[in-house]
């Protein structure tokens, strides 16, 4: 007869679970099914609804015509009205999404839909079309949950990734592949291609853009852009190091919260001080150059772009301490915000460029036909001068400028104090012709 010990060893081999083992579900949880339960609530599903007339450049592949908004040289060509579904990610508890600037750059109107169905009006925070990245803020009750950003310089050929997002509009799709190659150049025109991509076969379809890639511990390495609609499985990612790269840029946190820091530091690990403004906000704390920045308040601060996104909701006057590492020795230092002085963007408007505007409302915008007052009504044009050069004409809605929506005259004022003389800046405005809209995208130098 066989022994209880034996039989019991048996029995678990037949059903582990017999034995106290885990239950069926535990064995059964993957590490993609892992990573997909902790990363759910911080993906979203971006749908919008197009309104505009775009052009674009002569001979643009028209796959990806319908997806980038690049500089155009001359033509209009299609007209846009349609509802499009992109994914994207939360950034920061404080309401920061980010997605692909082709999801969101042509857009009337915007919602974030979260996973057990809330939804959020988003607002476009900047839009970077050399990489593709877009920064979009909602209002949330609560804080929200955001990815960890991980590392892409030491990504592995043929290590696990997963994507997730909302391929054909199938909320919250979750699929995992491989990094099929790394350094890949993908070629929309003769003269616009986006370098150092990820090449996944992780599937990802029209829906998918801007969504996160994340590597088997849950940490964003990439965001999902594009597909090869001639081929399978060959999908490409933006890097986040790229991301990290142009994030600062992009949220311009001291201009957003109109705030002073006093204090640059380097954009990589760890977060060391660059440059103290002299009797600066930084200075007068006591925050030396070559010091190792290790937290704002609360916010661990690893790198460059975490102490960036540790400003998000800090205001002026407001006292927050700073953990500094000096040598081998740490040390919290508090630090009061200063107010960043708001320059009058009109002036700046007409001195740099010959425009002059005011504050689009909500009834300037319903007499365009517009469904959001976001921008700026040009009232008149310089003889002679940059805009007047470029185009611009009485009755156009100014409402990007480089890579910032903007929405008051305090925005542009913002954005144009640190243009010089002959730079030249990307800006985007809005035209009305009858019952259609263009969207017009130009460069202009300042004078």
């Amino acid at each position: 007869m066989r022994s209880l010990s034996a039989l019991l060893m048996i029995l678990a081999v037949v059903n582990p679970c017999a034995v106290g083992a885990e239950s069926p579900a535990d064995a059964r949880r993957t590490p993609v099914v892992v990573v997909f339960e902790a990363a759910k609530d911080a993906v979203v599903n971006i749908s919008s609804t197009q309104i505009i007339e775009t052009r674009s450049p002569l001979g643009f592949d028209r796959m990806f015509e319908e997806f980038f908004d690049l500089p155009s040289r001359r033509g209009f060509t299609r007209r846009f009205k349609r509802t499009s579904v992109g994914s994207g990610f939360v950034l920061h508890a404080a309401g920061y999404i980010v997605t692909n600037a082709h999801v969101v750059a042509r857009t009337a109107d915007r919602k974030a839909i979260f996973a057990d169905e809330r939804e959020f009006d988003a607002a476009i925070v900047a839009i970077d079309h050399e990489r593709d990245l877009a920064v979009l803020k909602i209002e949330p009750p609560q804080p929200l949950t955001p990815l960890p950003l991980g590392r892409s310089g030491d990504l592995m050929v043929g290590e696990t990734v997963i994507a997730i997002g909302n391929p054909l509009g199938y909320q919250h799709t979750v699929t995992a592949g491989v990094v099929s190659a790394l350094g890949r150049t993908l070629e929309i025109s003769q003269d616009v291609a986006f370098h150092g991509l990820i090449q996944t076969d992780a599937s990802i379809n029209p829906g998918n853009s801007g969504g996160p890639l994340l590597n088997i511990l849950g940490e964003l390495i990439g965001v999902n852009m594009a597909i090869r609609g001639d081929a399978q499985n060959i999908g490409f990612a933006i890097p986040v190091d790229q991301l990290r790269s142009v994030l600062p840029e992009l949220l311009d946190v001291e201009r957003r919260y109109g705030i002073l820091t006093g204090v640059r530091v380097g954009p990589g690990e760890p977060c060391r001080v660059l440059a103290v403004v002299e009797d600066g906000p930084a200075d007068q704390a006591g925050i030396e150059l070559g010091d190792v920045i290790t937290a704002v308040g609360d916010h661990v601060v690893g790198g460059g772009i975490d102490f960036h996104v540790s400003l998000i909701g800090r205001r002026a006057g407001q006292a927050t301490l700073v953990t500094v590492r000096r040598g081998d020795e740490t040390a919290q230092l508090p630090i009061t915000f200063a107010e960043r002085p708001a320059p009058d963007g009109a002036v700046l408007l007409k001195e740099k460029l010959g425009v002059e505007a005011v504050a689009l409302t909500s009834r300037m915008a319903g007499a365009l036909g517009l469904r959001e007052p976001v921008g700026l009504m040009v009232t008149g044009v310089e003889p002679g001068s940059p805009a007047a050069a470029t185009g611009f004409k009485r009755g156009d809605v100014l409402f990007q400028i480089g890579r910032h929506e903007i929405t008051s005259l305090k925005d542009v004022g913002q954005l144009l104090e640190q243009v010089g003389p002959g730079d030249a800046l990307r800006v985007s405005i809005l035209r009305v012709s009858g019952r259609v809209t263009y969207r017009l995208s130009t460069e202009i130098k300042a004078r």
